[in-house]
């Protein structure tokens, strides 16, 4: 008898779909305003065939890239900074404290006025949903050392950056590569905020313009889209953590 830990996972989203189509044919809901499943992939395939689709993926994408790239690479050096010297700690710390629960969202109206709709402003827009997850996972991770370990180099004479590269980054590394999944699904949330601030394509852009003319199974299928990009980004990013931070994955 197969283990059922291993056949729900296939299970899900048949089953899923099932109650969304059952939803649709009992009419529990409009069917104008919550398409059923086929006319979605219906939707979809015309939005690859004969739409936009993959310009629209590539400008999408793109922006993820340079705003999540950036912003991780900054908040992984600044975290380990703060996370291995107090006067940094002293100087950043309260100020990203500060500025860490204001969401990119709220952003919006000052991105436009700063940087136009040019693509400087997605990018920032990423960018600052990225960075405050990864430098705080950084610094927690990197103050979190084992205290042990680090007296003992510290006893054998260890330099502060042997101390830094060879005991805390890599028992810190589990903690940030938790920071760096989690900031993926940031990024595309972010995105979202970033492309309706003034775009000419990309996927929540072409939302924009499928609720304009109340295309509804246009709307999930860029909906389905950004789900199925931002989970396979996800998973992508398991596999590969799991070869780098074997000894403790995350």
């Amino acid at each position: 008898m197969s283990n059922p830990a291993k056949v729900l996972p296939w299970l899900s989203i048949p089953l899923f779909l099932a109650v969304w189509q059952g939803v649709s044919w009992l009419e529990l809901v409009n069917p104008a305003l919550f398409p059923p499943p086929l006319t979605v992939i219906i939707a979809l395939a015309d939005y690859f065939t004969h739409g936009e689709g993959w310009q629209d993926l590539r400008w999408s994408l793109s922006r993820v890239a340079a705003g999540y790239f950036s912003g991780a690479a900054a908040g992984i050096a600044i975290g380990l900074a703060t996370g291995t010297r107090p006067v940094a700690s002293g100087l950043l710390t309260p100020v990203f404290q500060m500025l860490r629960p204001i969401p990119p969202i709220a952003f919006v109206p000052v991105v436009i006025v700063w940087f136009g709709l040019t693509e400087w402003g997605k990018w920032f827009l990423v960018f600052w949903g990225v960075f405050f997850g990864v430098w705080l996972a950084t610094h927690l991770g990197v103050q979190r050392g084992n205290e042990t370990l680090i007296r003992a180099a510290a006893s054998l004479g260890a330099s502060r950056r042997q101390l830094l590269f060879a005991v805390q980054l890599p028992a810190a590394l589990p903690v940030i590569f938790v920071g760096l999944r989690t900031a993926i699904g940031t990024s595309f949330y972010t995105l979202v905020a970033a492309e309706l601030s003034g775009a000419f394509a990309g996927i929540a852009y072409r939302l924009e313009i499928s609720q304009q003319n109340f295309q509804m199974g246009r709307m999930m299928a860029g909906l389905l889209v950004l789900g199925i990009v931002s989970a396979l980004s996800d998973r992508l990013f398991q596999k590969i953590s799991r070869h780098l931070v074997h000894w403790n994955p995350p």
